[in-house]
């Protein structure tokens, strides 16, 4: 077997690690995930053989002596070799065979390792009885199977009950055990009913904070924020400043809106263990999600003299600069990770690009996007070269770009709408609806296809085929939040049919409360109906959330017509100083400003 074998063994060895460690010690720390499973202990390296393999069996992995029968023997071959060619369906089912017919409990672990690697779960399922069963004692058996029988047909009264013998055989290891209950439910679908089996399987233990950080993450998992805080809380009371429990409730302060409370909570307790690296990490993240990127980066820029070499490190902090407009830091930083070796070396290239492109170092960007190797970041450099060319002038090269990327059908699609925006920002709207109109032909019912469409065919004064478009939108697809909006503004900034335009666009905000761009579209069709108080309090809603131009133009306008034209003034002035080529923006300044 070839080094093909080797990652693949070792690939098998991370899966089957997730689910052998799926009821099992917890991490250092949670993540947004819940906690980890321990790393995998990697297979033996094999010989050399096919492309393709199934895992490698451990040491010992070989029928038991005193059943080694020709049948048995030629099942353990085929098996193997089954595996050495990639026939992993193969290869499963005669090592649930095997297992079956032997009845020895190293063949069963190795019956669950090829089938979860073949993905098939019934045969996994099978195998880990037969281990649990011939190896009773094994506590890491009995895990295994409540895990498999959690993702399967079984009944939950009968997965809880495994859990339960668990957790009552092994009063050593019963924490651990505990805060790895949650994950053994992971494929399981009615999160309230997990919710009731972890209640039930913790009560004996509820002295331990393991049992309620099991039911805090239950909680949460069942959307249930506030009694996710409550069972934290009382982990914390129970063993005070414990870190895995004030940085899940943090994740849960975040997730809840609560962003403030998480900061303080997660600054604190780095303040009051300023050796915490996982905290000081905790905290830098936080400020992040709170935007207060200046902040942020100081806390990375701690941690990285702590810790020179570590490229994640760079990566974040470059990216924060990038963010910051403190450009050169950026690139020094972003090089310094790629040079050392980051496993986002592609994704580094294109913000390197990225940052070229800011700097008109077109020829700069054009080279970092090149060097972008096929794979996740590909098709978004390929995007970027395009609108670069595009810049330059070069409009039909850049299409030429976009048609020559190789791409699977979603991708393509991709493709193809930016090349339909090349072109409407060249100014060539008409070209522009004839690719999507060509594209639509062959896809008629594509949602993406109808809406950008519709869009353009507006724009070319062709508006009973953009209602037809938005309305067959709406038929396909009754939660497209967007198509209702479009419609609606549409109808309200020609001034017609204005209680259709507002039911339209209050059906659009009650599918997306908060879009910035539906709470505009409301404001507008309130202004259109002389509702100036409530069209003021969405549009400044609206522009609290996005500083778009076109919001700003809506705003502007509204608090003119209310003979608030310093605050007006103010509105446009910020809005053209960062947009100063906004056609809509410089209109309605020009129409009531008049200069």
């Amino acid at each position: 077997m070839n080094r093909t074998f080797s990652k693949l063994a070792l690939s098998i060895g991370l899966v089957v690690a997730t689910s052998l460690q799926a009821f099992a010690a917890p991490p250092a720390k949670p993540s947004k995930h819940g906690p980890a499973a321990a790393p995998a202990r990697a297979p033996a390296a094999a010989p050399a053989a096919a492309p393709t393999a199934a895992p490698a069996p451990e040491t010992g992995a070989t029928p038991a002596e005193d059943g080694l029968t020709a049948r048995v023997l030629y099942t353990f071959l085929l098996a193997e070799i089954a595996g050495a060619r990639g026939q992993v369906e193969i290869a499963a089912q005669a090592y649930a065979d095997l297992a079956e017919r032997t009845r020895d409990p190293r063949i069963a672990r190795r019956a669950v390792e090829v089938a979860l690697f073949a993905r098939n779960m019934q045969a996994a399922t099978t195998a880990a009885r037969i281990w649990a069963d011939t190896e009773p004692d094994s506590d890491e058996a009995q895990r295994v199977l409540a895990s498999l029988m959690a993702g399967g047909d079984a009944q939950i009264e009968q997965v809880e009950a495994q859990l339960a013998r668990v957790l009552a055989r092994s009063p050593d290891h019963v924490d651990n055990h505990l805060m790895g209950l949650n994950r053994a439910f992971s494929r399981i679908s009615d999160k309230q009913a997990v919710r009731g089996v972890i209640v039930r399987l913790t009560e004996p233990y509820t002295d331990h904070p393991e049992a309620h950080f099991a039911r805090a993450i239950a909680a949460i998992t069942a959307a249930d924020a506030n009694g996710a805080i409550a069972a934290i809380d009382v982990a914390l009371r129970q063993r005070p400043d414990w870190e895995p429990a004030v940085l899940f409730k943090a994740q849960i302060l975040s997730q809840s809106g609560a962003m403030q409370d998480a900061v303080k909570l997660v600054k604190d307790y780095a303040d009051r263990h300023p050796d915490s690296r996982s905290a000081r990490l905790a905290y830098a993240r936080a400020l992040v999600s709170q935007r207060d990127f200046d902040a942020a980066r100081k806390e990375f820029r701690t941690l990285l003299a702590a810790t020179p070499d570590d490229t994640d490190l760079m990566y974040a902090i470059g990216l924060l600069s990038a963010q910051l407009e403190d450009y050169d830091d950026a690139v020094t930083l972003l090089e310094r990770a790629l040079a050392g070796g980051h496993s986002e070396a592609n994704g580094i290239r294109l913000n390197l690009g990225q940052i070229a492109e800011r700097r008109d170092d077109l020829e700069r960007a054009m080279r970092w996007y090149g060097s972008v190797e096929p794979g996740r970041h590909y098709v978004e450099a390929q995007l970027r070269v395009a609108a670069t060319l595009a810049r330059q002038g070069k409009l039909q090269e850049a299409r030429e770009r976009l048609r020559a990327v190789k791409a699977d059908d979603d991708d393509r699609k991709r493709l193809l709408l930016a090349e339909a925006q090349l072109l409407r920002n060249a100014g060539q709207v008409e070209n522009a609806f004839q690719v999507l109109d060509d594209a639509l032909a062959a896809t008629p019912s594509d949602s993406d296809l109808l809406y950008e469409s519709s869009m353009l065919a507006e724009s070319l004064g062709k508006l009973d085929l953009m209602e037809d478009r938005l309305r067959k939108l709406i038929s396909l697809y009754p939660d497209h939040a967007h198509a209702y909006n479009a419609l609606g503004y549409s109808l309200a900034d020609r001034g017609i049919r204005l209680d259709e335009a507002q039911a339209l666009i209050s059906h659009a905000l009650e599918l997306t409360p908060n879009d910035p761009f539906i709470l505009d579209s409301m404001g507008w069709v309130q202004f259109r109906r002389s509702d100036l108080d409530g069209a003021l309090n969405n549009l400044e809603r609206a522009y609290g959330m996005r500083q778009d131009p076109e919001i700003a133009a809506h705003l502007g306008e509204v608090l003119w017509s209310m003979e608030r034209r310093g605050d007006a003034s103010r509105v446009w002035d910020e809005a053209l100083k960062a947009n100063p080529d906004n056609a809509a923006l410089k209109e309605v300044v020009q129409r009531l400003r008049g200069k």
